[in-house]
């Protein structure tokens, strides 16, 4: 692959070496790679849209009471850092049932107990193969999360891309990590995805939204926003629930609140309340979702840490 400096990128795309700078440092700029104190931006790089000039959407809804949650949250964090024998099982158990209950809504057959021994390493006799990546794959996914939130590290497209390719990894090689080239319709919901050709500069828009628009709301808001938002533009042929669901709690663990699981048994509301905030761009429902299963999530842990 050719690579051009930021000087040369700054002339190709008529923006300064600063902004260019930026972008780089946010992620913005896939493929760009940091060479000592120089950036080197691939030939074919796409310039990113200015979404500090263009970007104007109204959501409505986003004013709530977080009170309750923040509050729970103190009380975690006067435990913290937790013993480790407590937060290896906690961990444990998070990760099953979420795996769990994540794959579930997508259609995936095993039961929690058998999601647990795939995680253990044994095979189930009479699941598909499929069904057995779908569970390893999802495991891996959280870890890397869990390692971005360590690392301090920013959502962007390529991170976006890396969680999406681990979703897909051997059950679908071909179209993990990349985005679709073909429309989608989704069944059961009034919403259509936009047109295939318009991804890109969506994904853009998406991650301009996230590190300038929503930087000021509440992290449950913002969490909640960027799985909205993210599976409303639905830019991979398949794997978009289950990516959005990661992207949510990683925006909750970066800013120190504990992860949710969105149960399969409640897949009928949790699919009501993505539509309204897609039709309609309220997203007071979701919202008002999103912080109940925090408020039970904090419960939890508060239960065997007080």
């Amino acid at each position: 692959m050719d690579y051009i400096s930021i000087k040369e990128a700054s002339e190709k795309w008529g923006i300064s070496d600063s902004r260019i700078r930026l972008l780089c440092r946010e992620g913005r700029i896939e493929g760009a790679m940091k060479i000592g104190r120089n950036w080197a931006i691939p030939l074919d790089a796409v310039k990113p849209i200015d979404g500090r000039e263009s970007i104007n959407k109204e959501y409505l809804g986003l004013k709530y009471d977080f009170s309750i949650i923040d509050s729970l949250k103190k009380r975690i964090d006067k435990y913290r850092p937790f013993p480790k024998q407590l937060a290896d099982s906690l961990h444990e158990k998070l990760v099953v049932e979420w795996t769990y209950n994540s794959n579930a809504i997508e259609g995936n057959t095993l039961t929690m107990s058998e999601t647990k021994v795939v995680l253990e390493g044994i095979t189930v006799g009479g699941k598909t193969m499929i069904e057995h990546l779908e569970t390893i794959n999802h495991r891996d996914a959280i870890l890397f999360i869990e390692d971005l939130v360590s690392n301090k590290e920013p959502i962007s497209e390529w991170n976006i891309k890396n969680i999406h390719s681990l979703i897909l990894k051997e059950i679908d090689n071909k179209n993990a990590e990349k985005y679709r080239t073909e429309n989608v319709v989704i069944s059961g919901a009034k919403h259509i995805p936009p047109k295939h050709y318009g991804i890109t500069d969506l994904m853009q828009e998406l991650i301009e939204e996230y590190n300038n628009n929503w930087k000021d709301y509440h992290p449950v808001v913002r969490a909640t926003l960027l799985h909205g938002e993210f599976v409303k533009i639905h830019p991979f042929i398949d794997g978009n629930g289950r990516t959005s669901r990661l992207l949510l709690n990683f925006e909750l663990m970066r800013n120190g609140y504990t992860p949710i699981i969105i149960k399969n048994e409640n897949r009928a509301k949790y699919y009501e309340v993505l539509d309204i905030a897609h039709t309609t761009m309220n997203y007071e429902p979701f919202i008002k979702l999103v912080t109940e299963l925090v408020i039970e999530s904090e419960k939890l842990w508060l239960s065997v840490l007080d």
